[in-house]
């Protein structure tokens, strides 16, 4: 049976990771789990004047490198497989673009589409007054992730600045710019993903520009990312929401699409002749983009994938199955950690502007960005080269190094 467990699936592929580069099994024994998760519970006064208990999670995977660092996801799906996984993740993202973080995640079970903004309020200073005592600019940086944005974490901010008493900018990054926040950190997941596309086409030999490109899911990333290719020349011939896909061969009008979209990214109930998900995935395409939810493009649908390059902007699209009948016939696969790397990367610009109280102009977060994930690009793609690895396990074969080495030199293991 094929594992569709992110957290047990993520365990397989850091074992095999860490058996490559040679680390002992007491290596696999500490970054198997992550160091510690608290659990909390919030009690939230709502609209109506009744109490309503929220259950929360933060995990912290490996801190021997440097703070922890990873978002906060508002959702009704939220567990705590879930958020440990996601927090290995941000250990292995930090380290393939060379950031001294380890990973962290957080979550709560809600569902903010349904909830006041007042309710969201009490519920985000609840969610930092529960975890105050394990997080900080130097211990664990949250951010936004699913469901929550700038203004939640300008709210958090505040709570923990109170808590404090003192103003904590670099707590929390993703920022309003005028509480702290960098320039060019809500485009950045989209902006980094858009740079490995670029790299990962030159590999496969073709332009971008006239490319046929799918991108399944239109949230935060999927649309920006949808604008930044088709301004880039390349056709957008087919995207997805929750609902439903939109398919045109000759390619869609993207700014039509990003001017009806909701804030939760659903356009699709706008048309009749939509298709299914299932179906976008299999389209006759250049490039694939999974930007939406896990476990996309599993055995069953893998050898009906028509793309060159399958480039993961979602967090675990591909399970390791799919990725080995990818790899073998000859697509060229971006893992999520390599792809989506972008949105960290600026965190961490944002932090150090937080902590040098100095500030970018969008064209040099932008020109930082692209050294960076173009470095760790080619890294992990001469690492799948020589080492004659799928491009998942070299990214975090990379990924992996810093905390292993950092944990060995600590005395930990």
């Amino acid at each position: 049976m094929e594992n569709l467990n992110l957290f047990t699936s993520t365990q397989d592929v850091i074992q095999d990771a860490l058996s490559k580069l040679g680390y002992s099994n007491e290596m696999y024994d500490l970054l198997k789990e992550p160091l510690r998760i608290l659990t909390v519970r919030m009690p939230v006064r709502m609209d109506d004047g009744t109490i309503k208990v929220f259950t929360g999670y933060r995990s912290q995977h490996n801190d021997a490198v440097g703070p922890t660092k990873g978002g906060v996801r508002f959702h009704p799906e939220v567990n705590e497989d879930e958020v440990k996984a996601l927090s290995m993740w941000m250990t292995i993202k930090c380290g393939i673009v060379g950031l001294p973080y380890g990973g962290g995640k957080g979550g709560i079970i809600c569902d903010p589409r349904t909830m006041s903004m007042g309710e969201i309020e009490r519920l985000s200073r609840a969610y930092v007054r529960a975890i105050s005592q394990i997080v900080g600019p130097t211990k664990d940086i949250p951010a936004p992730d699913v469901y929550t944005n700038s203004q939640i974490m300008a709210w958090m901010m505040d709570e923990y600045s109170r808590l404090r008493e003192n103003d904590s900018p670099g707590f929390i990054t993703g920022k309003p710019i005028v509480l702290g926040g960098s320039e060019g950190r809500d485009k950045a997941t989209a902006q980094g993903v858009t740079i490995c596309i670029e790299e990962a086409a030159k590999k496969k030999g073709f332009q971008l520009k006239g490319a046929r490109v799918v991108i399944q899911g239109f949230g935060n990333a999927g649309s920006f990312l949808a604008k930044f290719l088709h301004d880039e020349g390349a056709k957008v011939i087919g995207i997805s929401d929750a609902y439903g896909a939109l398919h045109d061969p000759n390619g869609l009008d993207i700014d039509y699409l990003l001017d009806r979209r909701d804030s939760f990214g659903t356009v699709t109930t706008l048309f009749e002749n939509t298709i299914s998900n299932k179906e976008l995935l299999e389209l006759d395409c250049d490039i694939l983009v999974p930007a939406a939810i896990s476990n996309q493009i599993t055995s069953d649908n893998a050898a009906n994938i028509k793309a060159a390059i399958v480039v993961e902007a979602a967090n675990g699209p591909t399970t390791v199955e799919a990725t080995k009948i990818l790899t073998e016939r000859g697509i060229l696969l971006v893992p999520d950690v390599l792809a989506s790397a972008g949105g960290v990367t600026v965190s961490y610009f944002e932090w150090v502007q937080n902590n040098q109280g100095y500030y970018w102009s969008e064209d040099e977060v932008n020109e930082k960005l692209r050294l960076k994930l173009v470095e760790a690009f080619n890294n992990v793609y001469s690492i799948s080269e020589t080492r004659r690895v799928n491009m998942r396990l070299a990214a975090y074969m990379v990924g992996l190094r810093n905390a292993a080495e950092a944990s060995k030199f600590r005395g930990w293991v």
